[in-house]
């Protein structure tokens, strides 16, 4: 999704910064007019020297986007391993705050947009992944929060809330996993539609355009999102009665030191 969104950019005529743990092999390079930066979003030291980077060498930051994030494998919070959980709050939710207390002068001296990259799961019952429901519904609340804190200064935050994307981190925590798989299909279908890194980006740039507040895709989250007061309590009730469930839920507490994190 990062690189689908770094290409968006650039072909809207934007100058753009990748901050990454690694510079990318041979052959996988985004786009010729992305410059990559290696730091750890974990590590507020790195991406402050990756701000300053950015305006030594574009002469000025006006448009952030927290994107990096992990998941870890299905397992219930009882099987979860403590340094798994930590590492997954270090990045989705330690990462994102760097990245926002690094980027904020600059953002703040621009004018500029600041996009959080929260989920669905910040609203949805999170069994199976609690700790990735957490992380995301830490970032709803930060976005929440900054609008409001932000507005007088003229810097803009959009919260952009996605389902399942086609990237490999989907593909590795789901797709290769029977359990989490098995637990997905006793979702209804309509909320199983997944959508590609390039509709994702086309979201966060539209977003980007209009100052938006909040983006969902697929669209049908918005709706659900707005009724959530009345939907969630009702399909958390049906969850904890559902034995197909249940069966799924006891496999996965039967993974005690087996989690590890995808990205």
């Amino acid at each position: 999704m990062g690189a689908a969104t770094a290409r968006s950019l650039t072909a809207a005529g934007a100058r753009v910064f990748v901050v990454d743990l690694h510079r990318p092999a041979a052959g996988e390079v985004i786009d010729e007019g992305v410059t990559f930066l290696v730091g750890d979003v974990t590590d507020l030291g790195d991406v402050t020297r990756a701000v300053e980077t950015v305006v030594r060498n574009a002469g000025r930051l006006d448009i952030v986007i927290a994107n990096a994030g992990v998941v870890a494998r299905g397992v219930t919070l009882r099987a979860s391993s403590a340094p798994v959980v930590d590492r997954l709050f270090d990045v989705n939710v330690g990462g994102v705050l760097n990245t926002v207390r690094a980027a904020l002068p600059c953002l703040i001296e621009n004018r500029g947009r600041l996009v959080l990259i929260s989920s669905v799961f910040a609203f949805v019952n999170g069994v199976g992944t609690i700790p990735y429901a957490m992380s995301k519904a830490a970032v709803e609340q930060l976005g929440r929060g900054l609008r409001v804190e932000l507005a007088a200064h003229g810097v803009s935050v959009t919260t952009a809330y996605f389902a399942m994307i086609n990237t490999d981190m989907i593909r590795q925590s789901i797709d290769e996993d029977p359990a989490a798989q098995a637990l997905l299909d006793t979702q209804p279908r309509f909320l199983r539609k997944r959508i590609s890194p390039e509709q994702a980006a086309e979201a966060i740039v539209e977003g980007l355009c209009r100052r938006d507040a909040r983006v969902f895709r697929p669209r049908r989250w918005t709706v659900i999102s707005r009724v959530r007061g009345i939907v969630a309590p009702a399909l958390d009730s049906n969850l904890t009665r559902d034995r197909t469930v249940q069966n799924i839920l006891g496999r996965l507490d039967a993974r005690a030191g087996e989690d590890f994190l995808t990205s």
